[in-house]
């Protein structure tokens, strides 16, 4: 059989863009990169209506066609194939775990990580218990048929690959790891206005989303022993599109009680998000778990020290740029962040040292590496 010179692609880019969190961010990132580089193969990208207009391409060989069919749901499973068939591509890449059962072309998937599995709680959900319950079934079974039908697999650490490995018995050998990168860049925010409510106090700030992984009720009992044991000076920027999860931690009684309340930022572009991240104190991740932690790295590129859990696979990307706690410990994480914000050495070492780890971490040297997984199965 003769190998063909160059291959079609497909790229789900469903959930494309920064409104989509580190899941839109990587695949908005993967696609403008491969149009730097690949210019020989030929993609294919599938948005929804609403992401239509957040990618033009700008090479030849990349073109747009329409999925408008929403995640997770039966229309997924049953509608979706069918509008990715008409494409033929030899090569579909699904940038999740949610790839249709009845697709049954070759592709490959990326795994980001297995929350649901190991958080499998009705609180990180606005299900009601019985479509929950049904619903967790479901996510069960497709993530299984993607690992074990996928040509390969790709995780963007270690500890993912181990974790999938062991959970979900893959071959390792199966598994690619592509380490993920920073989305944003020095310079985004020099040209554009600073918010509106951006403090004029010195803050700490986390930016992300609130579901119940991501520990922020844990950070707000944390700040307040802070600002009730230490300093009271500081104010708390939470940065994260607004939603039921984040609703729920702004009526939270520990919120209430703060005199000092956190501000709470709603959903920021990245211009004005990179005002936020320059002219902050100290960046900090609560993180229960995580797949990889973007945000630590992106704090890093404007030179502000990091504090960070231990857990997962923070330990595995962060390396000793960070100082470290245990995010279920509210007296150490109040003590970390005085500690961080107090001691001048610290903070210095933490700079340089981010700087030299931010080296590691590149979005060329990440789409070189899912090119190479395209050209394998090609």
């Amino acid at each position: 059989m003769i190998k063909k010179e160059y291959m079609r692609i497909g790229i789900d880019a469903r959930m494309y863009g920064p409104k989509q969190g580190g899941l839109g961010r990587y695949i908005q990132q993967l696609i403008l990169n491969l149009e730097k580089i690949d210019s020989v193969n030929e993609y294919v990208i599938f948005l929804r209506k609403e992401n239509w207009d957040e990618f033009t391409p700008t090479a030849p060989n990349f073109t747009k066609k329409l999925a408008d069919i929403h995640w997770y749901g039966w229309r997924e499973q049953l509608l979706l194939p069918k509008i990715l068939n008409t494409a033929k591509v030899d090569l579909m890449h699904f940038p999740h775990w949610n790839v249709p059962f009845f697709y049954r072309q070759p592709f490959v998937a990326t795994i980001h990580d297995l929350l649901l599995l190991h958080y499998p709680t009705r609180a990180a959900s606005t299900l009601g218990p019985i479509s929950y319950f049904f619903k967790n079934i479901a996510f069960k079974f497709i993530l299984n048929h993607t690992a074990k039908s996928a040509k390969q697999i790709i995780t963007p650490c270690e500890f993912v690959k181990n974790d999938i490995v062991k959970t979900l018995k893959i071959n390792p050998e199966k598994i690619a790891v592509t380490l993920l990168a920073p989305t944003l860049s020095v310079g985004h925010g020099t040209l554009s206005v600073p918010p509106d409510n951006l403090p004029t106090q010195p803050y700490v700030l986390y930016v992300g989303v609130a579901f119940p992984h991501k520990n922020l009720p844990g950070l707000i009992r944390a700040w307040k022993i802070f600002t009730e044991k230490y300093d009271n000076s500081y104010r708390l920027v939470l940065v994260g599109k607004e939603n039921y999860f984040y609703r729920q931690l702004q009526n939270h009684p520990l919120v209430k009680e703060l005199k000092n309340k956190p501000i709470f930022t709603g959903f920021v572009p990245d211009e004005q998000l990179a005002h936020f991240y320059q002219n902050a104190s100290l960046y900090i991740f609560p993180s229960l778990y995580e797949g990889f932690g973007v945000p630590p790295l992106e704090a890093m590129q404007y030179n502000i020290p990091v504090a960070s859990s231990n857990r997962t696979c923070l330990p595995e990307i962060l390396k000793d740029a960070v100082v470290y706690f245990d995010p279920e410990n509210y007296e150490a994480i109040a003590e970390t962040i005085k500690h961080a914000l107090t001691d001048e050495n610290l903070r210095k070492n933490l700079i340089i040292k981010g700087q030299n780890l931010l080296k590691n971490y590149s979005w060329d040297a990440t789409t070189k590496q899912t090119l190479k997984i395209y050209q394998n199965w090609g």
